[in-house]
């Protein structure tokens, strides 16, 4: 049967309807290619948009020609740094807005939309063509010449004075007692790597007014990607000097985000500038290319540490030293990752002396930003790391390792050596339950087996905390008079379905069908403002707000109020701490170094989860994540700054047949006291969990020859090469 046309699309939506129950209502129109997303937003006259951008990691900005460029069939305009404003802020500067000040930053870089007189990494923009079509843009912006001085770039982690520190140390009253019986050391790598969202980076800056004015009436409509509509449109606004009330930003379906989306690139504030500058819409959709040379990347750090125990099997000290890369410039959440991995350390374990010292500095490369987990992954495996190896160091079996020297369940709400209050959890039993799950006593004796048979085989396992949900969202309920209720919230989606998970959300609160819920996000003229969807928060805080405008309602009713009624609001909660046990068990071929993956065990606790089929997805998609981070992916500059691992030819990310064929995950619950619904954080705890528990395997399966300094990614050349220096 061949299908095409109008009749082929409506016979499979048919099918699709009568026999497919979506478990997410933005599924259907997803998978019948009835999705928007930001290059499918139609604009009468817009025009295109293609950024010059730098080819040195480092010079002095001479000169720019864009004559030639101007004479180009269909050029509009051809704009850099000191053409971009309107001719009525000819005297104001627009630097990229200042980060979160979670750490203090000795100095900000003040880096503007384009470049003027420096260029400070590969893929910087710095002159903008607009054109009639996206060829017409592309073959003008060919013809930019740039006169660049070549100045010597810095190198990631070779600036000479970190921008911001952070320091913890903490000794326990009976520190003095713990007589130190053995040791254990490592000196681990984590590589940068790219978000690669399948949506790459894009938007509509669509124009309302005179064309080729700035009278006071116009107006952008910006059709934008982002996991914060609000502080975008407040980004936005202020770079062009407005009220916030003239900026609206729609995000619509969204490909993919993973915290890269949280913060607004330097094009994203030259887009509408330039659309303002010509008084005309402005479209920009970047290249896959771009994304890897001049979008956010993440992770990117050096750590070492040191973790002394007693004989007794107790953790006497821990000692980090965490060195992080930032980049050219510094998003919003530059320092987060920094200042997560030195907050979680310990972990979900008690230690009698802490000395965490960690520092983050400026090179010559792309900039980093909050990637999945963000400082959370680079806790767990610099800790779980140590773990592993001080109980092969101490005669230890890893796991009664960790039993002596867990946080138990009695003692929560527990104040952690870095002053973190963890809410509530039971970690003994998620090591207790993925053991169990495992066979790991059985595992073991099996793995011995193998090692007798010439196999070279690993179990490595790993526990990890995940601090998320603080801060506040915001929700508006609307109760119509005809019984059926909308929902509008701050914290929009990307992927996760919160569509599905607000409307059951509200559903309960007010005991009516899901059916009844409409629900609306991603508009900043439709929702109420909020912080955004990322650091696992939505379900929590988002959801809380959703719970506490529907209780009033409630209320309302009770007390005689008729439909229809409104309720919103602000909640804020504390946060909350996720936590689970990965254990996985990999085999390594002799012949070739190449791993197979041949077991995953996993036990999670997310607290209360609303809709358990999208939070097993969100499981298995950090999972995927996560083992690409441990196996495959690396971002890689040469000693010139320049991207040596710039597309997907040269940059490894995992496929279907990557995944293990055996994956066990198991949920449970211990509710956060912290939110309404006692929800914790899940979107991240694969990226957490998964790559410390396969460092760990992998560093086992070579453990009969000695400890290998394994680094990420763990490619089979990595393993070939330490077995064949070992003879194993």
């Amino acid at each position: 049967m061949r299908l095409s046309g109008e009749g082929g699309i409506g016979l499979i939506r048919s099918m699709l309807k009568t026999a497919f129950t979506p478990l997410r209502r933005e599924d259907p129109a997803l998978l019948t290619g009835r999705g928007q997303y930001t290059g499918d937003v139609v604009a009468e006259g817009v025009l295109h948009a293609v950024f010059v951008r730098s080819p040195l990691a480092h010079g002095r900005l001479r000169s720019i020609a864009t004559g030639a460029a101007e004479q180009s069939a269909g050029v509009v305009a051809v704009l850099i740094a000191e053409t971009l404003l309107a001719p009525s802020d000819a005297d104001r500067v627009v630097h990229m807005p200042p980060p979160n000040p979670l750490l203090p930053v000795a100095s900000v870089p003040r880096i503007e939309p384009l470049a003027r007189g420096e260029v400070v990494y590969v893929g910087q923009p710095v002159a903008l063509v607009l054109a009639r079509s996206p060829a017409q843009a592309q073959q003008a912006a060919s013809c930019v010449q740039l006169d660049i001085e070549p100045l010597v770039p810095v190198p990631d982690f070779d600036g000479t004075r970190p921008v911001t520190e952070v320091e913890h140390h903490f000794e326990a009253a009976d520190a003095s007692t713990h007589v130190v019986a053995s040791e254990a050391s490592a000196a681990l790598e984590v590589p940068r790597v790219l978000a690669l969202s399948m949506e790459p980076r894009g938007m509509l800056a669509h124009w309302h007014g005179p064309v080729g004015a700035d009278a006071a009436p116009a107006r952008l409509t910006v059709h934008l990607g982002t996991q914060s509509p609000t502080r975008a449109q407040a980004d936005i606004a202020a770079a062009l000097g407005w009220d916030e009330a003239r900026v609206r930003v729609i995000t619509g379906n969204v490909g993919g985000a993973f915290g890269a989306k949280s913060s607004l690139c330097p094009e994203e504030l030259a887009i509408p500038l330039a659309a303002r500058r010509v008084g005309a819409s402005v479209r920009w959709i970047s290249s896959r290319s771009d994304e890897f040379t001049s979008g956010m990347h993440g992770r990117g750090a050096r750590m070492s540490g040191r973790l002394s125990v007693t004989a007794q099997g107790r953790f006497a000290a821990l000692q980090a030293e965490l060195q992080f890369t930032l980049g050219a410039w510094l998003p919003f959440s530059a320092v987060v990752p920094l200042r997560n991995t030195a907050r979680i350390l310990p972990g979900p374990y008690r230690v009698a002396r802490l000395d965490v010292q960690g520092r983050a500095g400026l090179a010559h490369t792309a900039p980093v930003t909050i990637y999945r987990g963000a400082g959370r992954p680079e806790a767990a495996l610099l800790m779980e790391t140590l773990v592993e190896q001080a109980a092969r160091a101490a005669g230890i079996d890893p796991v009664e390792l960790r039993r002596r020297n867990l946080v138990e369940a009695a003692d929560m709400p527990y104040t952690t050596p870095t002053g973190e209050v963890f809410d509530s959890g039971d970690y003994r039993r998620a090591l207790e339950l993925a053991c169990e799950r495992f066979g790991y006593a059985e595992q073991r004796a099996l793995q011995a087996q193998r090692r007798a048979e010439g196999e070279v085989v690993g179990i490595g396992m790993a526990l990890y905390v995940e601090p998320c949900g603080v801060g506040w969202e915001s929700a508006r309920v609307d109760w119509h008079e005809d019984g059926r209720v909308t929902v509008a919230t701050g914290s929009p989606a990307q992927g996760q379905g919160h569509g599905t998970t607000y409307a059951r959300i509200a559903g309960e609160a007010l005991g009516m069908a899901d059916e009844l819920v409409e629900v609306v996000y991603g508009d900043t003229a439709l929702c109420p403002p909020g912080v955004g969807a990322l650091a696992s928060r939505s379900t929590a805080l988002a959801g809380s707000a959703i719970v506490q405008a529907c209780r009033d309602l409630l209320a309302r009713r009770a007390a005689g109020e008729a439909l229809p009624l409104t309720s919103a609001g602000r909640f804020t909660g504390g946060e909350a701490w996720s936590y689970g046990c990965v254990i996985a068990r990999m085999a390594v071929d002799r012949d070739t170094g190449r791993p197979t993956i041949e077991q995953i065990t996993w036990a999670d606790d997310a607290g209360h989860i609303v809709h358990p089929e999208l939070a097993k997805g969100q499981l298995i998609g950090g999972l995927a994540q996560g083992l690409g981070q441990a196996l495959l992916e690396r971002l890689v500059y040469d000693g010139a700054g320049q991207l040596v691992t710039g597309s997907l030819m040269d940059y490894a990310a995992p496929r279907a047949d990557d995944m293990p064929a055996a994956i066990d995950i198991h949920s449970f619950s211990t509710p956060s006291p912290h939110n309404l619904l006692g929800a914790k954080g899940v979107g991240e705890a694969g990226c957490i969990g998964v790559p410390a528990a396969l460092m760990n395997a992998a560093r086992d399966a070579l453990a009969p020859v000695g400890e290998c300094p394994l680094q990420f990614p763990l490619t089979s050349e990595q393993f070939w090469r330490a077995m064949s220096g070992q003879g194993l």
